[in-house]
């Protein structure tokens, strides 16, 4: 039998696209096609993911104009699946604000326009949380409206501390302040009020969200991805356990140390609500156990495989696999393949350096867990590959690896356990 042949085209140049680039490498032995507008580190001079940088690929009509024109030229073979993969945030909005245009020269899954709006804004997403009974923090949605001379007057419904962040992630990244941070944990009202102000005057326009603090450190919180294919069958669950997050401002919340976990009561949860509302694709959801009503609280939902999904590829669910299985060969639905917390596979996946999770991540039975297999060799990352003989990119990436030492001695804080 003939293998039918394809190129996969991921959309990004940052560690996700090089952890989509890692697992397609390994899976099929093949070389991934990246397109972006400009090229990050993680994949810059790699042998297993060419970028193609295009300014203002990032937009429409760039986007869109970019992509067609290739479908005209380059991506043309008939005998060729091209098979287009988000790896951002913003690309995958593109793809589904766009999906009718690229659909006769592409091969790619993405959600109907409506139900991506609805679930990537969060505060959009809580009422849906709340519509399906899915359990989510305590929450009081502050808009611009709500503030009188600067200030907001309004009682918050819990006690301190509480979880702040934006509703809309993409408007945060153009407004810049005095102590700006990707979310913030805040002890008191003072802090609250100084900083409530700070973002409004700063000219940020959409909501803020108020939460209650979860107790817990890093490790209270869980990572869940899934692949959901064209039919709506959902083909893969996979649960991490978070041991370690970056601590720094612009990252904060970025895991860096998980290990495979699983929780049968909760993919049967999500795997029902990914049905319910006709999902299809990657999804990622961030959760956090709440010990106050043995619950997983959800965060937020990402409508594309995490940064740190490769842990799922490293512990034997390639994840090349499931959309290629879908899309290209076109392979039957036989059965959901739920993450196990131990098998023969079984390997903690690092985003920093070794010393940085021995020295920083909570001591707990999970630690010793991860240190155990640290010590059998069990263990991996996204960025460095073995067959991607690049000696220029495995430096930077090395350099990258050792400036962690400074971020955490700079920034880490002990959270309460």
């Amino acid at each position: 039998m003939v293998q039918k042949k394809f190129v996969p085209i991921l959309l990004g140049s940052d560690m996700n696209v090089y952890g989509m680039a890692k697992s397609f490498h390994e899976a099929y032995g093949i070389k991934s096609e990246a397109h972006a507008g400009f090229v990050l580190a993680p994949t810059q001079s790699s042998q297993i993911v060419t970028v193609h940088p295009t300014k203002g690929f990032d937009e429409d009509p760039v986007f869109t104009e970019t992509l067609l024109e290739l479908s005209q030229t380059t991506y043309n073979q008939p005998d060729v699946t091209y098979l287009l993969i988000p790896c951002g945030d913003g690309y995958a909005e593109l793809l589904s604000k766009n999906k009718a245009v690229l659909a006769p020269h592409y091969t790619f899954i993405a959600n109907d326009y409506e139900l991506f709006k609805g679930l990537v804004n969060k505060v959009e997403f809580y009422d849906i949380c709340e519509k399906y009974q899915l359990p989510y923090p305590k929450t009081q949605i502050i808009t611009k409206d709500s503030m009188v001379d600067g200030k907001y007057q309004v009682a918050l419904p819990f006690e301190f501390p509480i979880a702040l962040k934006p509703a809309n992630s993409v408007e945060w990244l153009s407004i810049d302040f005095e102590g700006r941070k990707k979310a913030f944990i805040l002890h008191n009202r003072e802090e609250f009020d100084v900083i409530i102000e700070r973002i409004y005057q700063a000219g940020y326009q959409s909501e803020m969200i108020a939460q209650d603090f979860i107790p817990g450190d890093d490790s209270n919180m869980r990572v869940l991805n899934a692949y959901v294919d064209h039919q709506h069958q959902v083909r893969l669950m996979g649960l991490g356990h978070p041991l370690l997050e970056d601590p720094s401002p612009g990252s904060v919340g970025n895991y860096v140390v998980i290990l495979p976990d699983e929780n049968q009561q909760l993919y049967q949860r999500i795997e029902q609500f990914l049905k319910d509302i006709q999902y299809v694709g990657f999804a990622n959801f961030d959760l956090k156990y709440d010990p106050r009503d043995d619950e997983y609280k959800l965060f937020e939902i990402n409508l594309r495989q995490g940064r740190s999904s490769f842990f799922l590829t490293l512990n034997g669910l390639n994840l090349a696999k499931f959309i290629t299985d879908d899309l290209v060969f076109n392979r039957v639905f036989t059965g959901t393949v739920y993450g196990k917390k131990e098998t023969k596979d079984s390997k903690l996946w690092l985003g920093v350096p070794k010393n940085i999770f021995l020295k920083y991540a909570n001591e707990n039975e999970e630690k010793e867990r991860g240190k155990q297999l640290l010590q059998a060799g069990r263990w991996g990352t996204t960025i460095f590959y073995e067959k991607d003989h690049s000696l220029g990119r495995y430096l930077r990436m090395k350099w990258a690896f050792y400036k962690y030492n400074e971020r955490f001695k700079k920034f880490f804080e002990v959270k309460e356990g």
